[in-house]
């Protein structure tokens, strides 16, 4: 699973811990390290429907979750494709103010 996000979003660092800490060593590409990854993330962000309200409300829609031809904005979703179970809320280090 490929997952783009930007260190600079807080439920981006969320996951990177909880893919650290679970073990999972899933691919995270960090959108904003270069230009390669950005284009790769908005040619998804641009023309997947699952981003129509993301774009709709001048969203970026980070972290999203790819693997294979499914996309979600989810985290539990996307885990339970992987047979992960959902994130627990003790694993969320970081929380909104």
């Amino acid at each position: 699973m490929k997952v783009y996000g930007s260190n600079i979003c807080i439920d981006c660092r969320n996951f990177n811990h909880i893919n650290k800490e679970r073990g999972l060593n899933l691919e995270f590409i960090d959108i904003t390290e270069n230009t390669t990854n950005m284009r790769e993330f908005l040619k998804i962000r641009d023309t997947a429907k699952e981003f129509e309200q993301v774009r709709n409300n001048h969203g970026i829609g980070i972290p999203v979750f790819v693997l294979d031809e499914k996309i979600t904005l989810d985290i539990n979703e996307a885990f339970s494709w992987i047979n992960q179970p959902p994130v627990d809320d003790s694993e969320i280090v970081e929380w909104r103010e």
